[in-house]
């Protein structure tokens, strides 16, 4: 597929976020990172089946192409799901009937043209290492997004290990998500010391089995930092993601890019 410019000669691709209570769209400048045109977003359906979810896509990347003026753009989609082979083999925060469904195909159907499908956290850890709080760093790096659910992007020297998962490690007998996910502290009614100390337990947690340089918070949450961040205890450096709840959207869109050129 060629590569897509825009009207100003940028090089564009429409990066699609897909989440348990949103999804987003935009087109992205692939060589900044920067948004080409504007942000559009609505309420996941209810229920999230995939062709509920993909009638949604569909309509909003056919907004975004032609806000970028880019219509023959390459399509990254993040979902909240292991994704291999194109096939989301499991649903996070989204309707059961994603697991095992051709992803895809389907998709691809939905906005006319060939897609990148990939796990959301991945996407959005391929932005922060790209352009992001992750730029230059070595060793082994998470990415951890948090929001109605907890996804992870791991990387090592800048490489990604897909589909990790590690929101549903588990900790004191249920998937760690339930309490250091961002909305588990909505439901719960608690305070963000209180929550912080949850998370804290789930970075201890990841601290022992990967043992990470650095980690990085995204996610809707990030952008009250500064309400939980003094709480964390634990060993690696702990900031905050560059694009907060953006990233997956430059992520997706990173990796539709690549994608297209290799």
């Amino acid at each position: 597929m060629a590569d897509a410019v825009a009207d100003a000669g940028r090089r564009v691709a429409i990066g699609v976020d897909v989440g348990g209570t949103g999804v987003k769209v935009a087109a992205v400048d692939v060589a900044s990172g920067e948004f080409v045109g504007d942000r559009h977003r609505v309420l996941t359906p209810q229920p999230s089946t995939p062709l509920a979810v993909a009638k949604v896509i569909g309509r909003l990347v056919k907004q975004a192409t032609r806000i970028a003026g880019a219509a023959d753009a390459p399509v990254g989609i993040g979902v909240p799901s292991v994704v291999i082979d194109g096939v989301t083999r499991s649903a996070a925060n989204i309707d059961p009937s994603w697991i095992g469904f051709e992803a895809a195909g389907a998709l691809a159907k939905a906005v006319g043209r060939r897609v990148t499908v990939l796990n959301d956290a991945d996407a959005a850890g391929l932005a922060e290492m790209r352009f992001g709080a992750g730029v230059g760093t070595r060793g082994t790096v998470l990415v951890l997004t948090l929001g109605t659910g907890l996804g992870s992007g791991l990387f090592i020297d800048g490489r990604l290990v897909p589909n990790t998962e590690l929101g549903h490690m588990e900790i004191r007998g249920r998937d760690a998500e339930r309490r250091s996910a961002a909305i588990a502290r909505v439901r719960r009614g608690i305070s963000w010391k209180a929550w912080a100390q949850d998370l804290d337990e789930h970075l201890h947690a990841i601290d022992r089995l990967f043992s990470p340089n650095l980690i990085i918070l995204g996610g809707g949450v990030s952008k009250n930092a500064q309400r939980f961040l003094p709480y964390l205890t634990v060993r690696p450096a702990v900031v905050v993601a560059t694009f907060r709840n953006d990233a997956g959207i430059v992520g997706a869109a990173l990796a539709a890019a690549e994608s297209a050129t290799g």
